[in-house]
C-alpha cells in the first residue's frame, strides 16, 4: 500500500520544484525528502524522478501518482470535515493568513463572536501577503485565507482552493485637508507624491496603473504595504494614497479628506479554503463570524 505521507511529498516536490524548496516548506532536510521518495520509488517498482541538471524532474508516473495524490488528500479532508461536522462542539486550532485592513477592521469583532460561540475553538492569525499566504494554504500551513482582488488585475486561478465573497471595498484617494492637493483631481496629481504598496504587490501595481491612466506617471516617494503608515504620511502632508473603505471601520478619517476616484473602484475582498476542508466545522464558523462583521 502506497504511503500517503510520501505521497503528499511528490505531490509538493511537484508544485514548489525543487527537494531544497519542499524541504523548507515542511521543514525537513533535502536529504529526508529524497530519502522518501527513494523508498516510495522502491514501493511503486517505477522511476519516478529523473535528474537534470543539479536538480530533479518528474516522471510521467509520478505525474500519475501527484494527480492521485490530489484526490486522495481532498478526500481525506473531505471526511475529517464530515466526522467533525457530526459533533456537537466546535473546538480545535484554526490557523488564518490575512493581511493589514481586515486585521484592523474585521478581525477582532469576528474573533468576539467567536469566543462567545465556540470557547472551544483556537483561532491562530498571521499577517501575510496574499501570494505567501496561498501558497501556505496549499502546503497546508494555513487552514483559511483573506484574499483580495483589484479591478482589472487578473488573479491566478488556484486549482484545489474553495473561494467565498466577503465583501466588495470601494477604494478611495486620501489627501491632505491642507497643502496644494485637498482640493485636485486625480488627474491634476502629477506633481504630487505618492505613497503606494510596492510594484510587485497587487495593490501597489492597481495604483500605479490607475495614474497612468490618469495621464501621469506618479512620483511615487513612499513605498510600505503598512496602511496606517500611508494614512500618516498623508495626515501629515508629505503625500497622497490610494485606501480601501474598510480602513474607516470604527474609526475617523483624521487629518486628511477622502474623496472618490474616477469610477468608483472597488476591490473583492474573499476567504480561500483547500476544498477538501470547506466543510469543517471550525472554517465554516470562521466564515460565518466574518460575514457576519462585515454586513453588521
Amino acid at each position: 500500500m502506497l504511503d500517503l505521507h510520501r505521497l503528499r511529498l511528490l505531490r509538493e516536490l511537484d508544485r514548489l520544484g525543487t527537494l531544497a524548496a519542499v524541504a523548507k516548506a515542511l521543514n525537513y532536510s533535502p536529504s529526508a525528502i529524497s530519502q522518501q521518495l527513494s523508498v516510495l520509488e522502491s514501493e511503486t517498482g517505477a522511476t519516478l524522478l529523473e535528474h537534470v541538471g543539479r536538480g530533479v524532474r518528474l516522471t510521467a508516473q509520478a505525474r500519475i501518482l501527484v494527480r492521485h495524490a490530489e484526490a486522495i488528500l481532498e478526500r481525506m479532508e473531505r471526511a475529517e470535515a464530515e466526522l467533525a461536522a457530526s459533533m456537537t462542539e466546535v473546538t480545535g486550532t484554526l490557523r488564518v493568513a490575512s493581511f493589514q485592513s481586515v486585521m484592523l477592521a474585521l478581525v477582532p469583532g469576528a474573533l468576539s463572536r467567536l469566543t462567545a460561540e465556540h470557547p472551544g475553538l483556537r483561532v491562530e492569525i498571521t499577517q501575510e501577503a496574499a501570494a505567501p499566504a496561498f501558497a501556505g494554504l496549499l502546503a497546508r500551513d494555513f487552514d483559511v485565507v483573506l484574499g483580495e482582488c483589484y479591478p482589472g488585475v487578473p488573479e491566478p486561478v488556484l486549482p484545489g482552493v474553495d473561494e467565498e465573497d466577503l465583501l466588495e471595498d470601494e477604494i478611495r484617494m486620501a489627501v491632505p485637508r491642507r497643502g496644494p492637493w485637498h482640493r485636485a483631481r486625480l488627474a491634476e496629481l502629477s506633481e504630487a507624491p505618492f505613497v503606494f504598496d510596492p510594484d510587485d504587490v497587487t495593490a501597489g501595481h492597481w495604483a500605479r496603473q490607475l495614474c497612468r491612466g490618469a495621464g501621469f506617471e506618479p512620483d511615487v516617494r513612499f513605498q510600505s504595504a503598512d496602511l496606517l503608515l500611508q494614512l500618516r504620511l498623508v495626515e501629515s502632508g508629505h503625500a497622497v494614497a490610494f485606501v480601501p473603505d474598510l480602513l474607516w471601520t470604527g474609526r475617523s478619517p483624521g487629518d486628511l479628506e477622502v474623496r472618490h476616484l474616477p469610477g468608483r473602484p472597488r476591490r473583492r475582498l474573499y476567504t480561500g479554503v483547500r476544498s477538501g476542508s470547506a466543510g469543517q466545522p471550525a472554517i465554516r464558523a470562521f466564515r460565518s463570524a466574518l460575514q457576519l462583521t462585515a454586513t453588521g
